[in-house]
């Protein structure tokens, strides 16, 4: 992996700004479908069919894709490390879990909430050991700034509601 010394490169565009949020909107209707269907399966089928369906749907994909006009030049792209497919195994565990969280007090919002608090300390864990190929970074005081913030927010959300 290369090093982030250019300052552009410290900076998203805003097409990657607007898609992280959609990806937000997104990750907030999985997680409030799997604990519908959670709720009246348990967790486990939650997570058969939520795996089950994306299944389907990366197939129908990739169906299109092949359909797609092709340039004339492709680029061979590495191949990615074995580890990388455990992927599909954390996303069945986030499944399990937050169709379980979804369905208790904490409800959508409260498990969402801890979630991304959740994502973000693991993130900078990740980020300052170089976990997983990623570039090595320390993390600074307003990293930690965030979390606190964003654990805070996290418990106004869960036992604010008097």
């Amino acid at each position: 992996m290369s090093s982030l010394s250019s300052s552009s490169a410290l900076r998203p565009a805003p097409i990657h700004l607007l898609l992280a949020f959609a990806s937000g909107g997104l990750l907030t209707l999985m997680v409030d479908f799997n604990g519908l269907v959670g709720l009246h399966g348990g967790a486990m089928y939650s997570s058969w069919v939520a795996h089950g369906t994306g299944t389907v749907a990366a197939l129908i994909f990739l169906a299109l894709l092949r359909l797609a006009p092709r340039s004339g030049t492709t680029t061979e792209k590495p191949h990615a490390p074995l580890w990388a497919y455990l992927g599909g195994v954390s996303g069945a565990l986030t499944v399990t879990l937050t169709s379980t969280t979804v369905n208790t007090p904490l409800a959508l919002s409260g498990t969402l909430a801890l979630g991304l608090a959740g994502q973000v300390l693991f993130s900078l864990a990740a980020d300052r050991w170089g976990l997983f190929g990623l570039p090595k970074r320390v993390p600074r005081l307003k990293d930690f700034a965030a979390l606190a913030l964003i654990f805070a927010g996290s418990m106004i959300i869960i036992f604010g509601q008097g």
